[in-house]
């Protein structure tokens, strides 16, 4: 066992956070801590690093432990660099190559100096050598590159100020820097919420391979079943564990209330039982005449044993979710939106180019893709926020769009959320209050300000305005960000029976995979189309049976440079006779490799080796090229037959 919670309790003021929270951790294990916002789960991790302390009970962590924390916002000096701030853990072993180099200079000034002084710097060199390369200082570039690349932090940024990065920048930046202290316990709050996919599927792996004790906060889903091992539920005040992942602790919960529900209810009709008696006892010793105390010693002994009995608490099956009713007041047309050879760019970086693509009345449609490859600026556009370079975009008949989008609440406004919520919809204070109260407003939470709203409140305030609108399109740019997996959930439900159409940017695979009629991803500036959602994506990407967005579905219609340049591959190939089925045997055979490439690269021995990455890189990107065309040629033989 590395930590230990017994009986912890812990308030803020009147606002009792943990009652009597109790847990155990056992060194290796891979902790995902869920709850309800306000639940105390960033609390938790607080007392743990020691920055908070418990009113009452005890809390145990293994002596020597060494504890590493990456809080949802983590600050560094203003002044370093994202390349010191990577490097700040090797603090210590560069002293020493500094100390190694100064004796290397004091061994070659002293060579003619007596044997005695040289031999004791070659000790000590010796010493202090042995004890840099046990650290790995020789490996300190690889292992920061390797690390920092599997979360999208490239060499670029390196030179770049901290504290001129983006919040999901310093977040992968903050993660990096952690990850490369190897603490024996990992603490991480929220670690997905800034990511892009690849960089939470690389997180994913570098957990599973960790050797030490990983302690999770997070409402991500998918993540949970993958990186997960045990789950501990915050939940009124206490602590449930449960030995398993986010789905299977789904099953084991439901099944854990209706067991409670049964004994509640049962202890309930004893203790109604034991109540009828006493009153019944008491009743017949007063009517006797004369009375029989025999009687009221029998009442008092049944009352003793019902005030020693411990009460069952009743279960509550169904928790308060936001009431969202997503409604349309008219639809559009068939065609709601049209982008056809759409072209952006900014400061000479080319965010995407010639992007066509159609959406259609009724479909729900996700876009992914990697941070700051333009999927925001799309919906931009799209809104005319702003203009493409190139292009031209045409929004259907009816067309009226309801957009939510990822920025945080305004840091400068004075208004309370009752005031913005009034004059957003002008709307009388009763009716306001009422209706914020199906969006967990409660009391005096509709005097909060603004600009001290938490990012879930502050979405929860923005889908509550969203569902007066009543929009036939919706533009949603990571709308389960900053909400709890309740009220993930309930936007779930409500967009599932939204008869409108939608257009989200996530990263939520949980959400993709309940909501998704299709899947854009964007990449290299190119918009490609996968049929269903998140799991039938990467079925397809697997098996890389493409379907590129143009003006048609049509291989035939590709007219971009890059699919001339693979129409004319394709008629250089050598066998242009092969069938189908010897295509399919050939890309089978390439995809293991890829997949036997990509086992190698999450090897932690090798994801510290950067001119090993580089060279399965190269390899890897060989290999998919090779793909590409045996991909086109499957296509364009699967048409003709």
């Amino acid at each position: 066992m590395i930590i230990d919670f017994q009986h912890i309790k812990l308030s803020f003021g009147a606002n009792e956070v943990l009652a009597d929270i109790s847990f155990e951790i056992q060194q290796g294990e891979r902790v995902g801590l869920i709850g309800r916002n306000g639940t105390g789960k960033s609390t938790i991790l607080k007392l743990i690093i020691g920055s908070l302390q418990p009113e009452q009970g005890q809390i145990a962590i293994r002596k020597n432990s060494r504890i590493g924390f990456l809080a949802q916002a983590p600050e560094y000096d203003a002044k370093m660099s994202v390349y010191e701030v990577l490097e700040q853990c090797f603090q210590e072993v560069k002293k020493w190559q500094q100390q190694i180099k100064r004796l290397e200079q004091k061994m070659s000034d002293s060579m003619n100096a007596e044997n005695n002084k040289l031999s004791q710097l070659m000790l000590e060199y010796g010493k202090l050598q042995e004890k840099f390369e046990e650290a790995g200082g020789y490996q300190i570039s690889s292992r920061i590159d390797g690390i920092a690349n599997g979360l999208g932090v490239t060499a670029d940024y390196y030179s770049r100020p901290f504290s001129s990065l983006s919040g999901g920048e310093k977040t992968k930046v903050g993660l990096a820097a952690l990850l490369l202290t190897q603490p024996d316990v990992l603490l991480l709050d929220e670690p997905t919420n800034h990511l892009d996919m690849s960089s939470i599927e690389w997180l994913e792996t570098f957990l599973n391979d960790y050797r030490g004790t990983v302690i999770v906060v997070s409402h991500d889903r998918y993540f949970l079943d993958r990186a997960i091992t045990k789950i501990i539920e915050l939940e009124d005040g206490e602590a449930v564990t449960y030995q398993t992942n986010y789905t299977d602790y789904q099953k084991e919960k439901e099944s854990r209330l209706l067991s409670e529900f049964t004994n509640y209810q049962e202890q309930q009709k004893k203790i109604k039982k034991m109540q009828e008696s006493i009153k019944q006892l008491m009743d017949w010793g007063n009517r006797s005449n004369p009375p029989n105390p025999g009687f009221h010693r029998r009442a008092a002994s049944m009352q003793k044993a019902l005030d020693r009995m411990i009460k069952l608490k009743r279960p509550i099956l169904e928790r308060k979710k936001i009431d969202l009713q997503l409604e349309q007041s008219d639809r559009s047309g068939k065609q709601v939106i049209l982008l056809e050879g759409i072209s952006k760019s900014y400061a000479n970086r080319s965010l995407f180019s010639q992007v066509s693509a159609q959406l259609f009345y009724g479909e729900r449609i996700v876009l992914i893709g990697k941070n700051g490859c333009g999927k925001s600026t799309l919906l931009k556009l799209i809104l005319d926020q702003e203009n493409p370079d190139h292009g031209e975009i045409r929004l259907g008949s009816r067309v009226d769009i309801g957009y939510l989008s990822q920025d945080s609440a305004p840091l400068k406004s004075d208004q309370t959320v009752l005031q913005y919520f009034r004059a957003e919809l002008d709307m009388e204070e009763g009716e306001a209050r009422k209706q914020l109260a199906k969006f967990l407003f409660y009391g005096s939470d509709v005097f909060q300000k603004i600009s001290s709203l938490s990012g879930g409140e502050w979405s929860r305030l923005q889908l509550a305005l969203l569902m007066y609108q009543k929009p036939n399109l919706l533009l949603l740019d990571e709308p389960t960000n900053h909400l709890d997996i309740d009220s993930r959930e309930a936007l779930e439900e409500a967009l599932e029976e939204f008869p409108g159409t939608l257009l989200a940017i996530s990263h939520d695979r949980y959400f993709i995979n309940r909501l998704a009629h299709r899947v854009w991803v964007l990449d290299q500036g190119e918009v490609t189309a996968y049929l269903g959602n998140y799991n039938d994506y990467l079925e397809r990407k697997n098996k890389q049976i493409i379907k590129i967005v143009s003006k048609t579905d049509s291989p035939a219609s590709l007219t971009n440079k890059r699919g001339q340049q693979v129409k004319a591959s394709v008629a250089k190939m050598t066998d242009p006779c092969k069938s189908a089925t010897q295509l399919e045997k050939e890309i089978a055979a390439l995809e293991q490799h890829i997949l036997d490439i990509e086992a190698q690269m999450s090897d932690p021995a090798i994801s510290c080796d950067s001119s090993r990455l580089a060279s399965l890189q190269h390899e890897r990107e060989t290999i998919e090229g090779q793909l590409n065309l045996l991909y086109d040629k499957w296509v364009m033989i699967s048409d003709k037959s």
